[in-house]
Parts: structure tokens; C-alpha cells; sequence
């Protein structure tokens, strides 16, 4: 039974890495809105907003925002795969094979989060060309960051995928999804800056936790952590969120939502 599971997980995620290798457009499409993100939107607003507070301009708070966005838009559309197969009727043919359906579901959520880590190490290497220094210890801090955001924000489009017939209204409904978790996660402005409501919403958005996990992670290698008077951390009860809290809230997020979708899964075919 074991050597089921992991073979099923290593068979989808192999599959999910070779189409994400065979289809280059899909890097560049997913690469090209953070990279206008960055420099349109960063660079002209970093000069009439300066410092969000002292040692972080605008484009040093947003990066972290930006590589977390990079990272969730590959990992939320990387569910498109299941609908795509349902829709071609390779889904039926991976489902009779001698394959667990659990494996099947995280081999899907690990090659769709191998593959938005690439594209999130490429935007890394693009850093340095709008002055943000990236060191290879920064790096190494991120790289399990961005795997564990990815994958658990996986678990929100296979929630949704598992509903969905055609890959039309599955892209109808993710384009809805991903502007509000977005916009809700901190990635443009300070989440201590908007109003109660905001902030309220935004504790409900897995991707707020990963956010400011990777936002302190860089505010760490830059020396200038100091929850006093940085616009890090997430107010619960209280209390502000430290990188590890952060982590843990993102990984029961990550856990429940994929087991929301292996149950869902199972019952839809």
C-alpha cells in the first residue's frame, strides 16, 4: 500500500514537471505580470511613496509580495491540469491504474509546487536588476517558504477543480478567486494601513500567512527587523505573528485543504 502511494505521487509529479517543461509558455505568461508588477507599478510608486518605514522602501516591502504572487498564480492554476484531464478523459485512465487517489491529488499539488518554485527562483534572479541584493543564505531560507505556500495554496484550486467540468469555468472561477486573495494578502501596502474590515478579511487568506512569512524572512537578511516599527506580522488577538506561527498556520491550512479536496475528489469520479 505504501509503495502504491509514493509511486503515485512520483509518477503525477513527474508528469505535472514534464508538461510544465514541454509547455514554456506557461512560465513566461505566469512570469510576465509580476514582472510588470515590479517595475511599472514598483518603480513608479517607490519614488512618490519612498519609505513604508526606515530601511524598507516601497520596491524592498514588495518584492516578498511580488515572489509570493509569482508563486500562488502557478500553484492556484496548476489544478487547471485535473480539469484538463477530466475534460480529455485521461483522468478516467490514471484512476483505473493501480494508483492511489491521495498520491494521485499531492503528486499534482508537489509538481505544481516544484514548478511555481521555479518560476519564483527565476524572479529571485531577476532581483538584483532593480537593486534588491538576494544572498545564496537568503535563498536557502526561502526555498521552503515558497514549497509550502505553493502546495497549500494548491489545496484552493483542487478544491475548485473538483467541481468543475471544463477548464472555461474553472478559469472563469480562479480569476475571480485570485484578485480578492491577492488584494487580501498584503501584497501591495501595509495590511496595518487599511481598515478594520480589510485586516478582518485578510486573517481568513492563507496566502496573508505566507506573505509575511517570506516578508520577514527578507526583513531578517536586511537587519532591520523590528516589529515596532516594521509593517510585519498579523494581529490575532493581540498577539503579532512571528515567521514560525506563520509557518504553522499555513501548514494546518495546507493540510486541511487537501484533505478537503481528496475527500472531494474521491467523490466526484
Amino acid at each position: 500500500m505504501a509503495k502504491e502511494f509514493f509511486r503515485s505521487i512520483y509518477v503525477v509529479t513527474y508528469r505535472e514537471i514534464l508538461r510544465f517543461i514541454r509547455e514554456r509558455s506557461r512560465l513566461i505568461s505566469a512570469f510576465l505580470m509580476p514582472i510588470m508588477f515590479l517595475v511599472v507599478f514598483g518603480a513608479g510608486f517607490n519614488r512618490l511613496i519612498g519609505e513604508i518605514s526606515p530601511g524598507v522602501d516601497f520596491i524592498q516591502f514588495m518584492f516578498p509580495g511580488i515572489l509570493a504572487m509569482t508563486v500562488v498564480m502557478g500553484s492556484l492554476f496548476s489544478a487547471l491540469s485535473i480539469v484538463w484531464d477530466r475534460e480529455f478523459g485521461f483522468l478516467k485512465e490514471l484512476l483505473i491504474a493501480p494508483l492511489s487517489r491521495t498520491g494521485i491529488i499531492l503528486g499534482k499539488a508537489l509538481g505544481g509546487a516544484l514548478t511555481s518554485s521555479i518560476r519564483g527562483l527565476i524572479l529571485l534572479g531577476f532581483a538584483p536588476v532593480i537593486g534588491i541584493n538576494i544572498t545564496p543564505a537568503l535563498v536557502i531560507k526561502l526555498i521552503p517558504m515558497i514549497l509550502l505556500l505553493s502546495i497549500t495554496l494548491s489545496g484552493v484550486g483542487f478544491v475548485i477543480a473538483a467541481r468543475m467540468r471544463s477548464q472555461q469555468g474553472f478559469q472563469g472561477i480562479m480569476n475571480f478567486v485570485f484578485f480578492p486573495i491577492i488584494f487580501l494578502s498584503g501584497v501591495f501596502f501595509p495590511l496595518t494601513s487599511t481598515p478594520n474590515i480589510i485586516q478582518t478579511l485578510s486573517k481568513f487568506n492563507p496566502m496573508t500567512y505566507g506573505v509575511d512569512a517570506l516578508r520577514q524572512i527578507f526583513f531578517n537578511d536586511l537587519n532591520v527587523i523590528d516589529k515596532n516599527i516594521q509593517p510585519i506580522g498579523i494581529e490575532i488577538f493581540g498577539h503579532i505573528t512571528t515567521v514560525w506561527e506563520n509557518i504553522t498556520i499555513l501548514s494546518v491550512i495546507g493540510i486541511i485543504l487537501m484533505m478537503i479536496a481528496t475527500w472531494m475528489f474521491s467523490k466526484q469520479e
